[in-house]
């Protein structure tokens, strides 16, 4: 038995953030019902890179079941009431106040479902000097000072992926997951409330806590550990490498290794502290040392001495490594290959179950699943709430 066996999730979804949130439920065993309006997740239509489907929504939708819901419909909501009072979990992220709007308050939802777990994730929140505005990853990683520590000092950057959404994602499983467990306690359900904003924010550790303590405003500094050194990326003969000595015993190894004694003992060097003050000159002597040597070689030295080190690798080299496959971190979905999960549990290990569902390719059984009669699916497929309207 799966951990989350037995759990019934509602998405109202699109986009990243909570559908990455709920595949990380479905991948634990959650029962994930997604509702698409008649028009699709447009997360579907994102790109085609995936054997026709979009690489985004295959990446973010496995192993949920899709059912197209109008709730610009009295009967479109009428399904949608149906399918909260079977679930554990309702998950939407709506722009703010469009819930209440269809008749699904949070007040409302509290008073006749009060074991219901209500986790709605906004940009910015119901309320608050920003709560009109739309968001996206790109935006949030600016507005949270992601962007200004991210890439070299010449210019602000964005990280290379959607971490935001990825870390809204993870944040709010996390929070649906302890309000479980709450529930077993109290017998009661409860609101997550969680914005792009705020996970955005909080992504921000060591650099918050350099500017709390220091009054100092964090920059980007490339490649560099802000705060350890050496612990950064250098280039070989052969390749680029990050090399990881930034604490003072492992420097002084990493010094003997190279066979550079005299590295060790210079007071420019000899801390950490030390090493950041004068992080330009221990590079300088770094690069001239690295230049020469064969970085794969350089890096087996490194790790049989217990230093960390590894090659820069290219995403289809990290795809092939061996320690990669060791691990089950690419794994068939459908007909696709992606990425496993990383969570690994000992008795209930959970994965990926199926791939990502067609558009409304479970509207009908959902519903008869939920007491729906007959002729009340036919009545609703009749009427267009079942209808796939999607262009493919």
């Amino acid at each position: 038995m799966l951990p989350l066996e037995g759990i019934k999730v509602i998405a109202v979804e699109q986009a990243v953030a909570a559908p990455f949130c709920s595949s990380r439920l479905a991948d634990a065993g959650a029962d994930v019902i997604k509702v698409e309006r008649p028009e699709g997740d447009f997360a579907r239509g994102y790109d085609d890179a995936a054997k026709g489907q979009s690489s985004y929504f295959v990446w973010l939708n496995r192993g949920k079941e899709s059912v197209v819901v109008d709730l610009a419909t009295k009967d479109g909501r009428a399904e949608l009431e149906a399918l909260i009072a079977s679930a554990d979990i309702l998950l939407q992220n709506l722009k703010p106040g469009s819930m209440d709007k269809l008749g699904f308050s949070l007040e409302r939802l509290r008073k006749d479902y009060p074991r219901l777990i209500c986790c709605t994730i906004t940009g910015y929140g119901d309320t608050g000097p920003y709560a009109h505005r739309k968001a996206y990853d790109l935006l949030i990683q600016a507005e949270s000072g992601l962007a200004s520590i991210t890439g070299g000092p010449e210019s602000a950057s964005r990280v290379g992926l959607s971490i935001v959404d990825i870390a809204t994602g993870l944040f709010s499983a996390i929070a649906i997951l302890m309000a479980l467990h709450e529930r077993e306690k109290s017998g009661k359900g409860q609101f997550c409330d969680m914005t792009l904003h705020d996970c955005g924010m909080a992504l921000l550790h060591p650099h918050a806590a350099n500017f709390f303590l220091n009054a100092k405003r964090p920059k980007a500094t490339g490649n560099p550990h802000p705060n350890l050194a050496p612990y950064s990326k250098f280039q070989t003969r052969t390749c680029e490498i990050f090399v990881a000595a930034g604490n003072d015993p492992a420097f002084r190894k990493f010094c003997e290794l190279l066979d550079m004694p005299d590295m060790a003992s210079d007071p420019r060097f000899a801390t950490n502290s030390a090493r950041l003050v004068h992080r330009d000159a221990l590079t300088k002597k770094l690069n001239a040392r690295f230049i020469d040597e064969d970085g794969y070689e350089l890096t087996r030295r490194m790790l049989a001495a217990g230093l960390p080190a590894g090659p820069v690798l290219n995403v289809d080299e990290a795809m092939a490594a061996s320690h990669t496959e060791h691990r089950n971190m690419v794994t068939e979905i459908g007909a696709y290959r992606g990425l496993g999960t990383p969570i690994k549990l000992s008795r209930t290990p959970g994965g990926t179950r199926s791939a990502p569902p067609r558009f409304n390719e479970h509207g009908e059984a959902v519903l008869r699943a939920r007491g729906f009669s007959e002729a009340e699916v036919a009545a609703l497929a009749r009427e267009g709430v079942l209808v796939k309207k999607r262009r493919k």
